[in-house]
């Protein structure tokens, strides 16, 4: 017997039984009717999953885009810091720029005009010794990915515009760091020369040790006293006894006594090659050994030993040989 003659009765049954219906279809329309209902209900299904995917995948964008702005506002508060930050390396490179120059003008300057020796090291120390390389200072590391970390897949709505600025930022960035390093080295470097000038400025003498006007200058004249031509190795400053007698440098006593020629004689020691020599003193205050510092009394004005009136004799010796005061004059009167 085929489909087409059997049958399928379904009865609708209500509450009230004379509302009892009956159904009577063959069961190939049954088969037919069934199958498009499970096509139906699967479909149906199917489509709510798809709409629940879509909904929860709107809600991940929607997710991703305010973290998007969020990461764009935070970019630009980086690149604004980064700005000020390259904008500060440069005035600190300009100004070191600007003091190297000023200070290695002036101590040329003063060079000349004082006639300084030339400067050794301290001891102990190696000038040629190197310092660390900028390559050792600063270590290259990878900072920019070589594939795009967005997963576009999941939504993420970044662009490249703004992988472009991502990449320009961490340049940047790198950048920056090196320009730091390079700029602290820098500033060490000018930091140690200054100090080490600072130290041959404090011991270099520029001033004049007592108060009064130059009477014998430096160079050959007749002597006062036998009348005949001689060298004068220094000059005389005219100035009532009692005159306090000022180093005019830092450095340390090397002679505080009495010369035959000089009456009471104070040396001092500068260091670099530098010593000064302050004659015929009414007054020693100092002892051989004791640290002195520019400005400090170290004796009196007098006219002890061969000499024809209270002066002060002053004498300046670079590596052993006298030269012109006046030269380490810079304040004369």
């Amino acid at each position: 017997m085929s489909d087409l003659r059997k049958t399928i009765t379904i009865y609708l049954v209500a509450n009230d039984e004379s509302q009892t219906k009956k159904l009577t279809m063959p069961m190939s329309y049954f088969k037919i009717s069934a199958f498009i209902v499970a096509v139906f209900v699967i479909s149906l299904f199917a489509g709510l999953i798809d709409y629940f995917g879509l909904l929860a995948q709107s809600l991940e964008n929607k997710k991703l885009k305010i973290e998007n702005l969020n990461l764009q506002k935070q970019f630009q508060v980086v690149e604004g810091k980064l700005d000020t930050l390259q904008s500060g390396l440069d005035r600190v490179g300009m100004m070191t720029s600007k003091l190297k120059l000023i200070t290695d003008t002036q101590m040329k300057d003063r060079a000349e005009k004082l006639n300084f020796p030339a400067q050794t090291s301290a001891p102990g120390t190696d000038p040629t010794q190197e310092r660390m390389s900028n390559e050792q200072l600063i270590q290259q590391e990878p900072l920019i990915a070589s594939e795009n970390p967005v997963n576009t897949f999941k939504g993420e709505i970044a662009t490249e515009k703004s992988t472009s600025n991502y990449a320009t930022l961490v340049i940047r960035i790198d950048e920056a760091v090196k320009d730091s390093a390079l700029k602290e080295q820098s500033v060490i470097e000018l930091w140690e020369m200054l100090s080490d000038r600072q130290s041959l400025l404090s011991a270099t003498p520029y001033i004049k040790p007592a108060r009064g006007p130059i009477g014998s200058r430096f160079g050959y004249r007749i002597d006062p006293i036998n009348g005949r031509q001689k060298m004068h190795a220094g000059v005389d400053i005219v100035a009532s006894p009692g005159t306090p007698v000022r180093a005019p440098a830092d450095g340390v006593i090397s002679f505080a006594g009495w010369d035959e020629q000089f009456g009471k004689l104070v040396s001092i020691d500068h260091g670099y090659g530098v010593l000064t020599r302050y004659a015929h003193n009414s007054q020693i205050y100092v002892q051989v050994g004791q640290k002195v510092s520019k400005f400090d009394v170290v004796s009196a004005t007098g006219n002890t030993g061969r000499s024809t009136g209270p002066h002060l004799h002053y004498e300046v010796r670079v590596n052993g040989i006298p030269v012109n005061p006046m030269n380490y004059i810079l304040d004369e009167e």
